[in-house]
């Protein structure tokens, strides 16, 4: 569900001046994005007084709209975005459940937002309070007895973000090392015991399922999973990387179709899917992150090609969210950016703001929760607000 467009006329015409200022990030490009911004938050606010009340989560409900707020107010510092991020925090704590864990679509995501929310505002109670709630879901993170997937929307990877999440918002120690250490090994164990299970050791030591699937791409598969094993904050052992997590990757990478493109599960071979959730968009933050903990050129070659792509097919008819839409393509080459300092990538980021401009003229299919911040009008927002300092963009509730 894609459209190919003929984008190479941009990037042809936009070589012989690499030397000067890009138009994309020129002062009335940016002002044209701040405005659009504005306007896209009033349609937001004004379409989120229908939305469920009582969706609490980060992917289609309130905190993820607090995520933005949060966002918004880290480029802009502007008091009033911290307040509104309040706002919205303080509606999820009012519907949490327990009885999902990760910080996408669980209690984690509010009480680690939450968390956050209060420490900026230095209400230290309450975010001591929603740290000590945070820390209480790995009980049924850690037990054997959990049928608890390991994938990032509902499973244990989900969990590691949002400790790791804390730490890196409020600071280093502030989870533990003993309790991250703790969930990396169930991760780890996880994926060794079912690899064993398929008889897959040898070639892929870290094998995880999502209802009796083998998935590939970011939230529910393989790349989303080592992906959150590789980053510093979960201090995973040098052995395990070396030993379990990097032939795992290279298992991954023998999957890749002839196009760059990756399948949306080990055993699906139609070459259709470029989104975050399914494809190259999201195995290639997978690969980069690979590139920098092993320092091989091979996962930084696959990358480029991931780019490729998603420049070639990643404007996407499904919308314009991030976690299968335009926006979320577009952190890739954000990324890119800021790995390569290659101008190209900027331009090519920015092609894809320009695109998410013209905001519903497009034709695309209108998502199920039009406002959200995964699939709708908020990540939308996060994604253009990123175009200020594209050196510092991070994809929300996924990279670190």
């Amino acid at each position: 569900v894609y459209v190919t467009l003929l984008l190479q006329f941009y990037y042809f015409s936009i070589l012989s001046v690499l030397n000067i200022q890009f138009h994309c990030v020129s002062a009335a490009f940016q002002r044209k994005v701040q405005n659009k911004i504005k306007d896209l938050l009033q349609q937001m606010e004004e379409g989120l007084k229908t939305a469920d009340p009582h969706d609490f989560s980060t992917y289609t409900g309130w905190t993820g709209i607090a995520l933005l707020y949060l966002q918004l107010h880290r480029v802009t510092h502007e008091a009033s975005h911290l307040q509104r991020a309040l706002d919205y925090v303080k509606r999820t704590l009012r519907n949490l459940n327990g009885r999902k864990v990760t910080f996408l679509c669980g209690d984690a995501g509010p009480l680690a937002v939450g968390a956050v929310v209060h420490h900026r505002l230095n209400n230290t109670a309450d975010s001591r309070e929603c740290l000590t709630k945070l820390l209480q879901l790995q009980r049924s993170v850690l037990s054997p007895d959990s049928e608890l997937p390991d994938e990032l929307l509902y499973g244990r990877a989900g969990y590691l973000y949002a400790l790791l999440y804390v730490n890196k918002e409020i600071g280093a120690n502030t989870v533990d090392e003993d309790t991250i250490a703790k969930v990396v090994t169930a991760i780890v164990e996880s994926g060794k015991n079912l690899s064993a299970e398929q008889k897959k050791t040898e070639r892929c030591p870290l094998l995880y399922e999502w209802h009796k699937k083998q998935y590939v791409g970011a939230a529910h598969g393989l790349a989303g999973i080592y992906y959150m094993l590789m980053q510093p904050g979960a201090k995973v052992h040098p052995d395990i990387l070396a030993e379990a997590i990097r032939p795992s990757i290279d298992y991954v990478r023998h999957k890749k179709f002839r196009s760059g493109n990756y399948p949306s599960s080990l055993s699906n071979e139609t070459d259709r899917l470029v989104h975050w959730c399914h494809g190259a968009p999201g195995v290639i933050h997978m690969l980069i992150m690979a590139h920098k903990v092993f320092k091989d050129e091979k996962y930084l070659k696959d990358a480029v090609e991931c780019g490729e792509v998603i420049w070639q097919r990643g404007l996407l008819r499904k919308g314009y969210g991030i976690c299968h839409g335009t926006a979320g393509n577009g952190y890739a080459f954000l990324s890119l950016y800021q790995l390569t300092q290659e101008k190209k990538y900027l331009y090519r980021a920015c092609k894809f703001a320009e695109w998410c401009l013209d905001y519903g003229t497009h034709g695309c299919r209108i998502p199920d929760r039009p406002y959200s911040l995964f699939e709708g009008m908020a990540g939308a927002i996060h994604y253009l607000s990123e175009i200020a300092k594209p050196e510092d963009s991070c994809f929300p509730a996924f990279q670190l």
